[in-house]
C-alpha cells in the first residue's frame, strides 16, 4: 500500500526528530549504533535483523537499532536524517545517492588495509566500492544484472541446439518459437516504462568496443552511441524483435508484464534480473524447462550493460566509527554477504560464491559466466549529467512512439544524439 503523502511527511520529521534526539551509550557503556536501510521489505529485514544478531553476538558491546523506512519514502528519509549530521551511524548507499551522499561529506572513506575481508570480494564488488570519487565510502551488498532467460525446453521442441549469443541469434529464435494463432511467442518485449533500457543494451552492442564503458552513452572518439551507422541497424533489429516475435501488448508491457508473460508460457525469452529466479521457480515452469545465459551480444562480439548495486557506508559524524567499520566489514565478509544475496536474489560479491552450489550452477551460472566474460562488460551509466532524469521520461516515450510508427529509427536516433551532444557540451562548460 502506497503512503500518502502528507503522513510520509509527517513520518520523515518524526523519524529526524528522533534520530537526532537519541543518545548513542549508555551507562553501562555499551556502545549503541544506529543504522538505517532503503530498500526494506519484511522479509528484507528478517534477515537482516538475524545478520545484526548474530553481530551483536560476536561483539558483546555493540548493540545496532536498525531503522525500517517505507520504501517509497527511505532515500528521502535518509537525506534528511543525513542533513542533521547526526543520530545515524551506519546506511544504506544505493548507486544513484553514493555520488551525492559523499559530495556533501556524509560518507566516511572505509579502511581496506587490515581487512581480509577486502580480498574476500570478487573483482566487480572491490570496483565498484571505488567507483564514486576513487573512495571505497560503501561496501556492495550485491549486483543486478542481466541474463537471458529462455525456455529450454521450447528451443528444444524448435530443434534449437544452444541459446542465442548475439541479437540477432535472439530474433532468429524467437521468431522461430512465434506461433501467433497459438498466443505463442519467442520474446518478452519490454515497451513500457524502462523500454529505453533495451534500447540502449542492443545500441551498446552493436556499437561493441568503440563504446567508452566509463561513460556508456559515448564512444571512444567523443561522439554518441546514438549517432553510428551501427545504432541505425540496432534500432531496425529491435523494431523487428516487437514486430516480428513479441505479442502486440507488450508495446506497453514494463516489469511486471513481461516477467508474466515468461512465467505464463507466453513468451519463450526474456531478459532480466536476477530477482526474476525465484518468481520462474516458484511459478509451475517446470525445472527443466527453463534456463539462463549472458545477455547476446552484437555483431562485434562485444555486450555492454551497467549493474545496479547498493551497499553499506558509514557517516562521517559517527560517534563510534571503529564500531560502525566493524558491522560494515561484518556484514560484507563471505559467510554473511553471501546469505543476504541468496535471501534477497542478488549477484554476490563474495569469490567463495563461485564453489556455492546455489550461484554455480543452473540460471545463477549465467552470472558468473558473464563476469568471466571480458567481452561482457560493464559500463557506467550517464547518472551525472543534468539531464539523465529527463531524457529517460522522454526516451520512454520515444520508445512508444517509434513502436507503433508515430517516430522512425532515424528520428529517435536523431533526438537523443542530439540530446547526449548537448549533455557533453553542459557536462564540460
Amino acid at each position: 500500500m502506497r503512503t500518502p503523502p502528507r503522513f510520509a511527511a509527517l513520518m520523515v520529521g518524526v523519524l529526524t526528530m528522533t534520530l537526532a534526539a537519541c543518545g548513542a551509550d549508555d551507562a553501562a557503556g555499551t556502545v549503541r549504533l544506529r543504522m538505517i536501510e532503503s530498500l526494506t521489505s519484511p522479509d528484507r529485514t528478517k534477515l537482516l535483523r538475524s545478520l545484526i544478531t548474530d553481530f551483536e553476538r560476536q561483539n558483546p558491546g555493540v548493540k545496532v537499532e536498525l531503522i525500517s523506512p517505507p520504501l517509497e519514502s527511505a532515500d528521502q528519509k535518509i537525506t534528511q536524517v543525513l542533513q542533521t549530521k547526526k543520530g545515524v551511524d551506519v546506511l544504506e548507499v544505493r548507486d544513484h545517492t553514493a555520488k551525492s551522499f559523499s559530495n556533501n561529506g556524509w560518507l566516511a572513506e572505509l579502511p581496506t588495509q587490515g581487512w581480509s575481508g577486502w580480498g574476500e570480494l570478487t573483482e566487480l564488488a572491490q570496483k565498484k566500492a571505488v567507483e564514486v570519487g576513487g573512495k571505497p565510502y560503501l561496501i556492495p551488498y550485491g549486483f543486478y544484472e542481466k541474463v537471458l532467460f529462455y525456455r529450454s525446453d521450447w528451443l528444444r521442441e524448435a530443434g534449437v541446439a544452444q541459446p542465442p549469443a548475439t541479437w540477432q541469434e535472439l530474433h532468429d529464435t524467437a521468431k522461430r518459437l512465434t506461433d501467433k494463432g497459438k498466443r505463442r511467442y519467442g520474446y518478452s518485449f519490454r515497451g513500457g516504462k524502462g523500454g529505453f533500457d533495451y534500447a540502449v543494451l542492443i545500441v551498446s552492442a552493436f556499437n561493441g568496443d568503440k563504446v567508452d564503458p566509463e561513460k556508456s552513452f559515448f564512444l571512444k572518439d567523443g561522439k554518441t552511441i546514438w549517432s553510428t551507422p551501427e545504432a541505425a541497424q540496432a534500432m531496425d533489429l529491435f523494431v523487428r524483435l516487437f514486430k516480428e516475435a513479441s505479442p502486440a501488448d507488450s508495446v506497453s508491457w514494463s516489469f511486471p508484464e513481461m516477467v508474466q508473460g515468461f512465467t505464463s508460457n507466453v513468451t519463450g525469452m526474456l531478459i532480466q534480473d536476477p530477482e526474476v529466479i525465484k518468481t520462474i521457480q516458484e511459478s509451475g515452469v517446470p525445472e527443466d524447462g527453463w534456463s539462463a545465459a549472458p545477455i547476446p551480444k552484437g555483431p562485434g562480439g562485444y555486450a555492454l550493460q551497467p549493474v545496479g548495486y547498493a551497499g553499506w557506508g558509514v557517516t562521517s559524524f559517527s560517534t563510534y566509527r571503529n564500531e560502525a567499520t566493524k558491522l560494515v566489514q561484518f556484514l560484507s565478509e563471505s559467510a554473511q554477504s553471501i546469505k543476504f544475496a541468496k535471501g534477497n536474489s542478488l549477484i554476490p560479491i563474495a569469490k567463495a560464491a563461485e564453489q556455492d552450489p546455489e550461484f554455480s550452477q543452473g540460471a545463477w551460472k549465467a552470472y558468473l559466466d558473464a563476469q568471466q566474460d571480458a567481452q561482457q562488460v560493464i559500463t557506467i551509466r550517464p547518472v551525472d549529467y543534468p539531464g539523465w532524469s529527463e531524457w529517460q521520461q522522454a526516451a520512454d516515450k520515444d520508445i512508444q512512439s517509434l513502436l507503433t510508427g508515430g517516430k522512425t529509427a532515424a528520428d529517435v536516433l536523431g533526438a537523443w544524439d542530439a540530446f547526449w551532444t548537448d549533455q557533453a557540451k553542459k557536462k564540460t562548460s
